[in-house]
C-alpha cells in the first residue's frame, strides 16, 4: 500500500533505532552532569564552571550517539540484519496501523467493484511497485529496468483506465514473474502462493508484504557485502561522531580517564591479572601494556556499582557476556582439574571420559549467571553425579572402585571452590586472564599464545573467546586510539612526575 499509510521504506531498522535511541539517552543523561562534580575532581584545584545545556543541544547529541550506536553494531556483530518493526500485540500504534491498512484495502476494492471501476488507488499501487522494482536493480540491469518502465508506464496506464481498458491482473501476473526474478531463493515459497493467488485485491495485498520481506533482504545482502570494506571508514565516523560528543560534553571522559588511572595504580602495585602479575619486577607503564591490562580488567567489572568507561559503552553487554563467559570457564576448568588430582593416573587414558565429565558439569553450571542459581546446592548436585559417573566408568574398565573415602574428598574439595580465596579456582581464573592477556598482546601477529597448564579440557572455547574479545578491542583501539593516547600521556606523566623528584 503507498508509503503514508505503511512502514517507511527501510524501516526495518526502526527496533534497532528505538534500542539504540534509549541506550543514547541514557548515555547523555548520564554524561550531563552540569552540577555534579567529576569521578576526579578531587585531585584538580579548581571546578570546572557549570555549563547548561540546552534541549536543542541534548536532542542533537543523542541523535549523534544513535547514528554512532548504529554503524558501531553493523561492524562488529556479523550477526546484523535490518529486521521489519514489531509492534507490540494489542498497542495502540498496531491497532491504529491495522485499522489504516483495513480502511486502505477496503477502499480499494470498494473502487474495483464500482461499475466502472475505479483506478485511483490502484494506479498509486502500480506506481510505488514500479519503483520498488526498479530500487532492487543493478546497474548493470539496463534490459530489466526498461522491460519494467516499458511495462508500468504510468502515463499509459493512467490512459488505459480511463478509457476502461486496464487490465491490473495482467500487471500483477508481470509484477509477480519480476519479483520471482529479483527474489532470494528462500522466498520462492512466497512467490509460488502469489502465483496460486486469484483474487485481485488479496494478491495485491500479499505482493507489498513480500515486497517488505524483499526490501530486509536487499538491505542484509549490502550490509553483508560492504561490511569487509567498511573497517576504515565505519572507524573515522565513530570517531568524529564521538569528537563531536566531546566537544559538546568537556566531561565525556571522566570514567575512562579513571579506568585507565585505576588500571596504572594496579599495574604499579602489582594488584593485576596476567603474565606480567608472575613477575617480580614491576609491570611496564607502557601504554600498551597498560591499555591490554585496562581491557583485561572489564572483564571483571563490578557492572553494577561502576559506570562503565564511555569509550567501550556502546559494548558493555558484549563485555558482560565475555565476562560471564570467562567466569564460566573459570568455574569448569577448576572442576575438572579436581577431578584428575583427586582421582589420580587411573582415569587420565580412559577415552571419552573427559567429554563426559565436561558435558556433565557444563550442563549444571549453564545457569550460574541466573538470579535463581545456588552455587552450592549446584556444586553438591555436581560432586554427587561425578562420583556416580566415576565409579561407573572405574567398573567398567576393571579399575579397582571408587572408594568412599576418595568419594569424600572429591566432594569436598568441589563444594569449596564456591569459596572466593579457593586455590584451585584463583590458579585457574589466574591462567585464563593469562591467556586472554597473551592474546591481546599477539593479537597484531596473528599467531596464538600457547595454552596454560590445566586449560586443555577448555580449549577450544577459550580460544573462541580470546579471539572474540581480540576483534572487539582492536576495533575499539582504531577507533579511540586519539583519546587514549592524550589521557595515557597525561596520566604517566602525572605518575613519573613525583618519581622524578625524589
Amino acid at each position: 500500500m503507498p508509503k503514508d499509510l505503511d512502514q517507511p521504506e527501510g524501516g526495518g531498522d526502526e527496533e534497532l533505532k528505538d534500542r539504540a535511541q534509549d541506550a543514547s539517552e541514557e548515555m547523555v543523561r548520564k554524561k550531563v552532569r552540569v552540577n555534579t562534580p567529576t569521578p576526579h575532581s578531587g585531585n584538580t584545584s579548581q571546578a570546572s564552571p557549570p555549563r547548561f545545556v540546552s534541549a536543542e543541544e541534548l536532542m542533537e547529541t543523542a541523535k549523534g550517539v544513535t547514528n554512532m550506536a548504529l554503524a558501531h553494531e553493523i561492524m562488529v556483530n556479523k550477526d546484523f540484519q535490518v529486521k521489519p518493526a514489531d509492534l507490540p500485540e494489542g498497542s495502540l500504534e498496531r491497532r491504529v496501523k491495522e485499522m489504516m491498512h483495513k480502511a486502505f484495502w477496503d477502499c480499494l476494492e470498494a473502487q474495483l467493484n464500482e461499475e466502472p471501476p475505479s483506478y485511483t488507488h490502484a494506479i498509486k499501487l502500480l506506481a510505488e511497485i514500479r519503483e520498488t522494482l526498479l530500487s532492487f536493480l543493478l546497474p548493470d540491469h539496463s534490459r530489466l529496468r526498461s522491460h519494467i518502465k516499458e511495462v508500468l508506464d504510468l502515463p499509459l496506464i493512467q490512459q488505459q483506465a480511463e478509457n476502461g481498458a486496464l487490465d491490473i491482473a495482467q500487471l500483477a501476473h508481470f509484477i509477480v514473474g519480476t519479483m520471482g526474478s529479483l527474489c532470494a531463493p528462500c522466498r520462492d515459497e512466497d512467490i509460488q502462493k502469489l502465483r496460486e493467488t486469484t483474487e485481485l485485491v488479496p494478491l495485491l495485498k500479499t505482493i507489498f508484504s513480500v515486497l517488505d520481506v524483499m526490501r530486509m533482504d536487499m538491505a542484509n545482502f549490502a550490509l553483508s557485502s560492504i561490511r569487509p570494506h567498511l573497517l576504515q571508514q565505519s572507524a573515522e565516523y565513530e570517531r568524529n561522531k564521538f569528537q563531536e560528543f566531546v566537544d559538546k560534553q568537556p566531561n565525556a571522559l571522566d570514567f575512562t580517564e579513571k579506568w585507565l588511572q585505576e588500571t596504572v595504580r594496579c599495574l604499579r602495585e602489582g594488584k593485576v591479572d596476567g603474565s606480567s602479575a608472575a613477575s617480580s619486577s614491576p609491570p611496564s607503564l607502557l601504554p600498551l601494556n597498560v591499555h591490554n591490562h585496562a581491557y583485561l580488567r572489564l572483564l571483571r567489572w563490578d557492572h553494577a556499582s561502576d559506570p562503565f568507561p564511555e569509550t567501550v559503552m556502546m559494548d558493555q553487554a558484549r563485555f558482560q557476556k565475555m565476562q560471564q563467559e570467562a567466569e564460566r570457564l573459570v568455574l569448569l576448568s577448576s572442576l575438572l582439574l579436581i577431578v584428575y588430582t583427586t582421582t589420580g593416573e587411573a582415569i587420565s587414558g580412559l577415552p571419552g571420559l573427559m567429554d563426559t565429565l565436561k558435558n556433565t558439569v557444563s550442563a549444571m553450571i549453564a545457569d550460574m549467571h541466573t538470579p535463581s542459581f545456588s552455587s552450592e546446592e549446584a556444586l553438591a548436585t555436581i560432586g554427587e553425579k561425578l562420583c556416580v559417573e566415576l565409579s561407573q566408568c572405574l567398573s567398567q574398565h576393571g579399575y579397582s572402585p571408587f572408594s568412599s573415602d576418595r568419594q569424600s574428598v572429591l566432594k569436598g574439595q568441589i563444594s569449596a571452590v564456591v569459596q572466593p580465596d579457593n586455590t584451585v579456582r584463583k590458579l585457574m581464573e589466574s591462567r585464563v586472564q593469562s591467556y586472554l592477556l597473551a592474546s591481546l598482546e599477539s593479537s597484531q601477529h596473528k599467531t596464538p599464545p600457547p595454552l596454560p597448564g590445566g586449560l586443555a579440557p577448555v580449549s577450544r572455547e577459550l580460544r573462541e573467546l580470546a579471539v572474540r574479545l581480540s576483534r572487539l578491542v582492536n576495533f575499539n583501539k582504531l577507533v579511540f586510539s586519539p583519546f587514549y593516547q592524550s589521557l595515557l600521556q597525561n596520566i604517566l606523566m602525572a605518575v613519573e612526575a613525583p618519581a622524578a623528584e625524589t
